[in-house]
C-alpha cells in the first residue's frame, strides 16, 4: 500500500476524491486530512506520508503557503500531487517543475495515470527537488520561467531554459541537447515542450525539431532548406515553416 494524505478546505471534495481512489487505485492508503495550511503543516511533518493530494486554495492561504511552511520547520521526500481549476500560471509552473497535477473535477483517467507515474517513481526519493525549483518558480511571480525540471529514467535534472540547444522527436519522447552537457531523454512529446518553450525563443522548424534562435548559426536555403545549430548539427525546415522562419531572422535583423 502507498501512504496519502488529503488537504482540501471543502469536505465534500476529499469525500470525492477518496471514492475515486477507492474505485480508481485501491493502493492508495489515506493515513491522514487536513483543511488549512497550520493543520496540513502539522499533518505531513507527522506522518511523512509517500503521496500528498494538495489543494492550491486553502482557507488560511495556499498549498504554496503550506509547502514553505514545511521548508521551515523539516523535510519534505513526499510526491506532491496539486489539485487545482483552471489556473494557468500555476499550471505552467507544475509543468516547468514536472510535477503533476489534477484539474477539478478530476477526471478517473487522468486520476489512474498521476497514480501510475508515481508508483514508478517512489523508490527514487526525488520529489524535493520539484518542490524547490516550484516554490522558486512561484515566489518570483512572473510567467517567464529560468529553470525546468526534466524527468528522466534515472531522475530529475535541473537546466536553465537558456542552456537548452534544441529538442528532438523520438516517437513519444523528446531528447534535449544541453549546452555543456550530454543528450537528455524525457518521456513526453516534442509537443508538450513546443507549448512550454514557445514564449523563450523557441521555434518548431519541423515535426521533429524544436530549436533555441538564440543557438542558430546558419539558415541554408539550398538542399530543400535547413539550419545549422551552435552543436554543429544539421536540421531540416518543413516546407511550411521555412516562411515562418524567414520572419523571424528578418524581424532579429531589422531590430
Amino acid at each position: 500500500m502507498i501512504t496519502a494524505v488529503l488537504i482540501d478546505d471543502d469536505e465534500n471534495l476529499r469525500n470525492g476524491m477518496k471514492s475515486l481512489l477507492a474505485r480508481y487505485a485501491p493502493e492508495i492508503n489515506i493515513v491522514g486530512e487536513a483543511d488549512s495550511v497550520e493543520s496540513g503543516t502539522t499533518l505531513l511533518l507527522q506522518n511523512q506520508p509517500q503521496v500528498v493530494f494538495l489543494d492550491i486554495h486553502l482557507g488560511d492561504g495556499s498549498g504554496f503557503d503550506l509547502l514553505e511552511e514545511v521548508n521551515k520547520k523539516g523535510k519534505l521526500n513526499s510526491q506532491i500531487v496539486f489539485i487545482t481549476a483552471h489556473e494557468q500560471y500555476a499550471i505552467k509552473a507544475f509543468r516547468f517543475s514536472a510535477l503533476d497535477f489534477l484539474l477539478k473535477p478530476v477526471d478517473p483517467d487522468e486520476l489512474s495515470k498521476v497514480i501510475g507515474k508515481i508508483k514508478n517513481v517512489l523508490d527514487k526519493n526525488d520529489s524535493v527537488a520539484h518542490i524547490d525549483l516550484l516554490l522558486e518558480n512561484i515566489r518570483k511571480k512572473v510567467d517567464n520561467f529560468k529553470r525546468i525540471a526534466l524527468s528522466t529514467a534515472d531522475g530529475i535534472h535541473l537546466f536553465d531554459v537558456s542552456d537548452i540547444i534544441r529538442c528532438e522527436s523520438e516517437d513519444n519522447y523528446t531528447k534535449f541537447y544541453i549546452k555543456n552537457n550530454k543528450p537528455v531523454l524525457i518521456s513526453k512529446t516534442l509537443k508538450e515542450y513546443e507549448d512550454l518553450l514557445t514564449e523563450h525563443g523557441f521555434e518548431r522548424i519541423h515535426q521533429s525539431h524544436l530549436i533555441n534562435l538564440s543557438y542558430l548559426k546558419s539558415y541554408i536555403k539550398k538542399d530543400g532548406g535547413y539550419v545549422i545549430m551552435a552543436d554543429n548539427s544539421n536540421l531540416p525546415i518543413s516546407q511550411r515553416k521555412k516562411e515562418r522562419l524567414q520572419e523571424i531572422l528578418i524581424k532579429q535583423l531589422s531590430s
